[in-house]
């Protein structure tokens, strides 16, 4: 049982550093299906944050229902944070992330989407050109697919 204390806390959000945020917002709405619903810019920092998240109300949320407190990044569920570090994506001496799935930098795995049709969703992924790390034919789990970002 957990201790009392913690009874209101949840999980807020997983932030992950991206070198083009215009290749990752594309790929995180638009292959995905995410929204962007805030941003912040400190251009001082020289950095900026853009928080994503899917819209649960099967599209029934107006822009002013989404924009009000209940749906901004604090009340949402699943909530992706994209860091960009301004330059990175014109920076040819830039050689990107760690991913988390290999030295240096092993740690971090992955990021699970549910989706009702895996195979759909695969065929789709394949339309479009997504990279794959794992597809559902590769290893022994046969229900279960990596896709990966344009970060890798």
């Amino acid at each position: 049982m957990a201790p009392p204390e913690t009874a209101g806390y949840r999980f807020n959000h997983t932030m992950i550093r991206v070198k083009d945020i215009k290749e990752s917002i594309a790929f995180y709405t638009d292959v995905i299906g995410m929204e962007v619903i805030s941003e912040y810019h400190n251009n001082d920092a020289k950095f900026s944050l853009y928080f994503l998240a899917f819209d649960h109300s099967d599209g029934k949320d107006t822009k002013e229902e989404k924009d009000s407190a209940k749906m901004r990044r604090e009340g949402q569920k699943g909530v992706l944070e994209l860091t960009h570090n301004h330059g990175t994506e014109s920076d040819p001496e830039f050689k990107g992330y760690a991913n988390g799935n290999q030295e240096p930098g092993r740690g971090f795995g992955h990021l699970a989407i549910s989706v009702d049709d895996i195979q759909a969703a695969c065929d789709r992924f394949e339309r479009l050109g997504v990279r794959f790390h794992k597809k559902l034919t590769d290893g022994k789990m046969k229900n279960i697919a990596f896709i990966l970002d344009p970060d890798g």
